[in-house]
Parts: C-alpha cells; structure tokens; sequence
C-alpha cells in the first residue's frame, strides 16, 4: 500500500498555493452571488427533468432479467476469486487482498458510480447471496419476519461506513490477511442477518458500501426513469432527489471526516505526534478520526442551526434538508484525495491480481505490467486536487441554495444561506490545506 494517497506538495502547484486558495474562495462568493441575484425559484428535484432515452437497443439489453443476472454472477465470481487470495494466499505485501479492498473496490466504487450509478446494488454479492436463499425457500426477498423501522434510516450504514474507514486508517495491521478477513466476515454476518430479519430493503439503508455507493452516484448522467428506460439527466437533479432520513447527515459528515482525516494522518506533525505519544497508536489514531470527524459535524451543525434561525425555517429542520449538499463536497475530497492511489496502486493490484496464490502464475495475463503515469506529474495532479474540490463546493453551494429557496422565505432566503457560504469557505481552506500541507 502507498503509505501517501497523492503526489506532489504545494510547492508543485504551477501557480503559488496562495492564489489558489484565494481562487477557490473567490470561486465560492462569485456562485453564491450569482446564484442570488438569477436564481430566485428552487429548480432541482422537485420534477426531475429527462432527456430522450438511451437507444432502444441498450433499453431491451439493460432491462432483461437474464443482463441483471450477468451482473450478479459477475459479482459472486469476483468474489469467489478475491477469496482465493484471502484464505489460500501467502500473507505477505504480494498478496493482493488488501489493495483489491482498500483500493480497487473502495476507491474504484468512485468512478464507476460517478459515471454509471450505484453499480454495487446490482453486483453486491451479499444481497445475491440472499436473493438465492430466498428463491430456494420460496419466499420474497423483499419481506422479512419485520419491517425495516422508519425510524432507522442510514444509521446502519453510517456505523458501518465507520467502522470500515476505521479499519483503513487506525486498525493495527489492517493490510494482513486476518485483519481483513476477520473484518469481512463479521461484517457479511451482520449485513445476512439484516436481510434475513428485515428483507432486501435492509442493503438500501443497511449495507454501507451500497449506500456509499448510491450516494456518489446520484451524480451520476444517466439513471432509470419511473418507467424503467435509461435516459440522461442532470446530475444535480438526481442529487436533490436525496430526501432527509435519519443518520444521513451523521453517514455524509463521516464520509467526509474521514477523508479529511486521511489527509490529517499523513501530515508531518500528526506523524511526530502519533510516534512520540505514550498511548498506542491505535488508540491516538481512534481520537484523531472521531475528532476530526466531530469537527466536521459541529461546524456543519452550527451553520445549519444558524442559517435556519436567519432563514426562519421550521426547527430542527435544517440539518437533515442540506444534508445532501455535502455529498459533492465530500466526493471532490475524495477524487483529489485518492487519484494517485487508484492510478498507481490500482496498476500494482491488477498485476498482483493474476497471482493471487503466490505460487508465480499468471491466470489474468496482468502479472508483467508495469506501472506507469499516464503522463501525470505532480504540477498536473496538484492541479487536479484543487480543481475538484473547487468544483464540489460550487455544486454543494448550488444545492444548498436551491433547498434554500424551499426551506426559507423568499424575504430570507439569501440571508439564511450566509452561515452556508461560510462553512463553505473553512472546508474550502481546510481541504486544501490538509492536501498540501507536506
């Protein structure tokens, strides 16, 4: 594993780091007076807004049951493949169990969903698994002994959604192979048993990694309609659709916590303070995640609270409502965040990948390739970093005022999202810090 997630410091910028974090503000205040003086009605979600459908050809391919199965078994076949290095392979740096989940499958669920939705809910191989149970008892596999509680929400997949970037971050020997494992099976027990008690409704709410992936592709261009056919749409659409639930705002201030935290882990003086502390490593590591991540919360929570006392909005309200605008945010944190991992080390576990034994084979024709940059230097991807995040907290300050318009008075309603642009700014100069503090 890449024990750095980027490339580069702020003095690979190819302009200074200090006229682009005064770009990136300026960035910010620019779209928000923008968007209040010209955009004065909501506009998003309300009625989603199709283009014509994809052709009619891929409409009958994407919908055949016999396509959603193609998925599913590619799903249980991945699976069973990335077993073999789990269970039977060496535990040594050439396995390549821990790059396939750190990094093929938790940072590579960006792109894909970015560009095509939430591909994990169709190749999930634990709600497979219970669909083929359910097809052998006979039983519907969306009813369970119970309905799933109104009242749970995300809050499943948020503790879940923890628990997994605890253990990429601060789990002691969270490349090994029992380490891994033993986080996998408890954690496939726990999402089986789910579905067992409350149906397959329990992965939409439940399995973090589904919802994970949902999230991100929300964004994406392309969805079902009510009607079954793929069309085009506008991304920011598909993210208004995301409707107040309780546990979303804890599950996307995780999601963005952590990277942050990531960021945090990696610079000099959280290093110097993990190495000369007298606690276990595990244990500062622990603290530094939760109060990263209750920093994020606070600050989301006090602008949220006091944009709804400007805004004069119904109490307790605002949080759950501008929930989804953190998601752009946070996935532009995540691309800058994790690009060269997944370009790099990507490379390296896709080599790994035709060896999974270790006993020198080749099954994949991929264990020759070498690893190579594809023309990335440090400037360029420096470059890149500040130009996503810059881009997630425009699209999160588009949202933000657009649920505005729907939350607050029209009389207030520009007034109330002030708190909004300053969290805005410090996560902007937080993020860029934090990514080019070394």
């Amino acid at each position: 594993m890449l024990l750095a997630h980027g490339v580069g410091g702020r003095q690979d910028l190819p302009i200074p780091f200090e006229a682009a974090l005064t770009g990136a503000i300026l960035a910010l205040l620019v779209s928000f007076a923008a968007l209040g003086a010209l955009w004065t009605e909501p506009r998003l979600g309300a009625s989603i807004r199709y283009s014509r459908p994809l052709s009619a050809v891929f409409q009958q391919v994407a919908s055949a049951p016999a396509w959603q199965w193609v998925w599913r078994v590619a799903g249980l076949l991945a699976a069973a493949y990335f077993c073999l290095g789990l269970l039977f392979g060496p535990d040594r740096a050439e396995n390549p169990t821990a790059g396939v989940v750190y990094v093929l499958f938790w940072v590579g669920l960006i792109p894909l969903s970015l560009l095509f939705g939430p591909v994990w809910r169709h190749v999930n191989p634990l709600r497979t698994l219970h669909l083929l149970a359910c097809m052998a008892v006979r039983r519907d596999p969306a009813a369970g002994p119970r309905p799933l509680p109104e009242g749970l929400g995300y809050r499943p997949a948020a503790i879940g959604l923890f628990a997994f970037v605890w253990l990429e971050l601060v789990a002691p020997e969270r490349v090994t192979l029992p380490v891994i494992g033993t986080w996998l099976a408890l954690y496939a027990v726990a999402m089986l048993a789910g579905a067992a008690l409350y149906g397959s409704h329990w992965f939409d709410r439940g399995d973090a990694f589904e919802v994970y992936s949902d999230l991100i592709g929300r964004l994406a261009p392309v969805t079902r309609r009510p009607d079954g056919a793929v069309a085009w749409r506008n991304s920011l659409d598909g993210m208004a659709g995301l409707r107040p639930a309780p546990g979303l705002t804890i599950l996307v201030v995780v999601l963005l916590g952590s990277t942050m935290y990531d960021s945090v882990s990696n610079a000099p003086f959280w290093v110097r303070f993990v190495q000369e502390s007298a606690l276990p490593a595990p244990v500062t590591g622990t603290a530094g995640l939760l109060a990263v991540i209750g920093l994020v919360l606070a600050a989301y929570l006090g602008a949220t609270a006091l944009a709804g006392r400007l805004g004069t909005a119904p109490p307790g309200k605002t949080a759950g409502e501008l929930a989804h605008a953190i998601v752009p945010i946070a996935v532009g944190y995540l691309v800058a965040h994790y690009f060269t991992l997944l370009l790099l080390e990507g490379q390296h576990t896709l080599a790994l990948l035709s060896d999974p034994l270790g006993t020198g084979a080749d099954w994949l024709g991929t264990a020759g390739w070498s690893i190579g940059t594809a023309g990335t230097t440090p400037a360029s991807v420096a470059m890149l970093q500040v130009t996503v995040i810059v881009i997630g907290h425009v699209l999160g300050t588009v949202l933000a005022h657009d649920r505005a318009l729907v939350l607050f008075p029209r009389r207030t309603a520009v007034v109330g999202q002030i708190p909004l642009l300053v969290l805005m700014v410090l996560y902007t100069v937080a993020g860029l810090l934090l990514l080019f503090a070394a």
